[in-house]
């Protein structure tokens, strides 16, 4: 009997850093089995599927790494995932997934592959090296779950799996029985074993997840299916005669290390031990894993023939501009013509993608190649809004996918070309995976933020206070161990500008440990205020009449407000009834078109505005999001505004509102409680109205860039 596969893993699932070129099921025996393939470089990489428990997600790590540059292919093991779940344990025998394996290659037209194993893969490999030899061309065993000594509490559970008892503790769990009554229960007791490391919440959470894709009866079936003991392992072991490594986590709680080093020993291959790493280290430490595989499976050709003395060569920086929103372009830009001035030879290349490229490319900023290889955060923070909310740490959570696939189009960046220095504005990729891999540092690093602090919302309760704070203490604790990772960390404000809020229970309070471990360059806006004083001169060059109030609606470089676009169009009509002269100019940006929002008259709708701020600087009146730059313009400019934070946006909601309250800025509302006729009315009282705003510092850039150029 076979249960067929259901789509409830694709309603969890995350924005990918890649998707696949080509997809497709195998079917053997009646079971369907689910394949995808990405890239078409060689050689070809097989990633086996794994224990049941889990799907070929267990692989989002290295897939899009390995894509770049290789055939990749994946397929859902038999019982999870997009592929069937017979209830016969004969069917998830070694032989069986050993022939799903060969029939996925048979379909792809693949004739030989790497093997890239991990736990329970590992006599799936074993059979195919030695009993297909010619379809493998190598073979890596990542923790692998082979019956060699010494055994694991894991191990020796099944010899009791089916005995029933009053109470279940520890592996008892590990009990057909205790699955069918508590499966979530026992599939977080399992997955947090396979996690040994501290801080790694979202990984539990995901395995969690993938565990919930299949039912216990399944996993019943796995434990009761055929199993290859020590004697065939050793059999097989003598028939392999391709290359093969073995990773083994040394913290690994499934499997043991020795046991992983017996194979490594058997197989005459390679070891790679990862001190303090556990059963998983290909999630948990991917960027290790990713370049083991890398230099195992295609080692680096001969260094090559043309080198440069370090003094003949030109000062180079890599600036990486985070992309969600452009106000990190901005200024980032500022900051770079300031560093210029100051090193009039240092040359800067830019990694960055839509909508930061815009921006770049329109000031003559050289963009690099690799910048194309970068998966999407903006895509992916847009594809978790809904209408006017955003629930910004949760986002950032799940974009861990794709966060490792570009710290690794970084990391080959930096490694092929020198650079002197690499500045990260709030490129998170950057800072936590070099804080995670701190050998790979080869240059002077620059880390600038505006913020500091993941803070929790109200209704996210004792869980998100709770996952806030730990992620908090991770990066307290990558900052103790790792103090002069960060060669300079500038923050992007005064001291006054940081919220009251401590980091969590037992840490510290955020001013008092960004005070310690930041500079503060003050506010860096791009432009002097000063220039616009003659708002009518301004205002006749932007082509505004006499006569005529401007309303300016902004949301920003990303695509997540157009639901706040479309409320305030919906007020114009009203608005313009009690604004007489009242003309709307909403602005799409680069990453909302134009043309599906509604028309009225006296309103036009326009897309991406470069340098934006000349038009803020000339307006009446701003309706904007909860962003920081648009708002710090605004203020700087002394222009009335209305901003919108973006629900559950701990940023806009905390960060920003506090700093905007400092400087006396702005009318904050909340769109859930306002109606296009209350829109309309905080227009007409705000347009125009004189404002008593802190004013805003102007050199700002020049004192990061000042700072940063001590560096060179």
């Amino acid at each position: 009997m076979t249960a067929i596969a259901t789509p409830r893993a694709l309603a969890r699932e995350q924005t990918r850093a890649r998707y696949p070129d080509e997809t497709g099921y195998v079917e053997r025996n009646g079971v369907r089995v689910f394949w995808e393939r990405y890239g078409d470089g060689e050689p070809t990489i097989l990633f086996l599927p794994t224990w049941s428990i889990v799907h070929s997600r267990v692989w989002k790590a290295q897939v899009p790494y390995f894509a770049r540059r290789h055939r990749v292919l994946t397929f859902d093991g038999r019982g999870n995932g997009r592929s069937d779940r017979p209830l016969e344990p004969h069917a998830y025998a070694p032989s069986e997934f050993v022939g799903d394996a060969l029939a996925v290659m048979d379909a792809t037209g693949t004739g030989s592959a790497w093997i890239v194993s991990l736990s329970m893969g590992a006599p799936r490999a074993l059979l195919l090296g030695a009993d297909h030899s010619g379809r493998v061309d190598g073979l890596v065993f990542i923790g692998p779950a082979v019956p060699l000594p010494p055994p694991s509490p894991r191990a020796r559970a099944p010899e009791t799996f089916s005995e029933v008892r009053n109470a279940y503790t520890g592996w008892e769990k590990f009990n057909r029985h205790y699955w069918v009554e508590h499966h979530e229960a026992f599939l977080r007791f399992f997955v947090g074993q396979i996690f040994t490391e501290p801080h790694s919440t979202k990984h539990v959470e995901d395995a969690v997840g993938w565990g919930l894709d299949t039912e216990p009866e399944t996993l019943i079936a796995t434990i009761l299916a055929p199993s290859i003991d020590e004697a065939a392992v050793r059999d097989l072991g003598s028939r392999i005669h391709k290359r093969s490594l073995v990773i083994h986590g040394t913290d690994d709680a499934i499997r043991r290390y020795e046991s992983g080093a017996a194979l490594a020993e058997l197989l005459g291959g390679d070891l790679a031990s990862l001190e303090g790493s556990g059963h998983n280290p290909q999630i948990r430490d991917p960027v290790k894993v990713n370049l083991l595989l890398r230099d195992f499976i295609q080692p680096r050709s001969a260094p090559t023939s043309a080198w440069t003395r370090a003094r003949a060569r030109p000062r180079r920086a890599l600036h990486i501009s985070s992309p969600i929103g452009l106000g990190h372009a901005q200024r980032d830009i500022a900051i770079a013509r300031e560093l210029r001035a100051i090193v009039p030879d240092l040359e800067i290349d830019w990694l960055a993608q839509d909508p930061v490229t815009r921006v770049l490319e329109a000031e003559g900023e050289r963009v690099h190649p690799a910048s194309a290889e970068l998966a999407s955060e903006s895509g992916h923070i847009e594809s978790e809004s809904a209408e006017h909310d955003l629930h910004c740490f949760q986002a950032w959570r799940r974009m861990d996918e794709i966060l490792v696939s570009n710290f690794m189009v970084f990391h080959d960046v930096v490694e092929a070309e020198p650079y002197d220095l690499w500045i990260g504005d709030e490129a998170w990729e950057l800072d936590y995976f070099l804080h995670e891999n701190p050998e790979l540092k080869r240059a002077a690093y620059c880390w600038l933020t505006d913020f500091v602090g993941w803070l929790p919302m109200p209704d996210g309760g004792e869980r998100e206070a709770f996952l806030t704070a730990d992620y908090n203490a991770e990066m307290v604790e990558h900052i103790a161990r790792f103090p002069r990772l960060r060669d300079r960390a500038i923050f992007v404000g005064n001291p006054d500008d940081i919220v009251p809020d401590p980091l969590g229970p037992d840490l510290p309070l955020i001013r008092e440990w960004t005070e310690r471990h930041f500079d503060f360059a003050g506010y860096v806006s791009g432009f002097d205020p000063e220039a616009f004083e003659d708002r009518e001169a301004l205002r006749a060059e932007l082509g505004y009449r006499d006569g005529e109030r401007v309303c300016i609606v902004s949301v920003g470089g990303s695509g997540v407000g157009a639901h706040l676009l479309r409320r305030v169009i919906e007020a114009h009509p009203v608005a313009a009834t009690q604004v007489p002269g009242l003309r709307t100019i909403v602005v799409a940006g680069p990453r909302i078109d134009p043309d599906s929002l509604p028309r009225h008259d006296g309103l036009e709708v326009v897309g991406y505005v470069h340098n934006l701020y000349r038009h803020l600087a000339a307006c009446d009146l701003a309706v904007v999001q909860g962003g920081l730059t648009t708002a710090m313009e605004l203020t700087a400019n002394r222009r009335p505004f209305i901003y919108f934070p973006l629900g559950h946006h701990f940023e806009q909601n905390f960060h920003v509102r506090h700093r905007l309250e400092r400087y006396r800025a702005g009318r904050c509302m909340d769109i859930a409680s306002s109606s296009p006729e209350a829109i309309a009315a905080a227009i007409a009282e705000e347009i125009g109205r004189e404002v008593d705003y802190r004013p805003v510092e102007t050199d700002g850039a020049r004192r990061a860039a000042q700072r940063i150029a001590e560096m060179l």
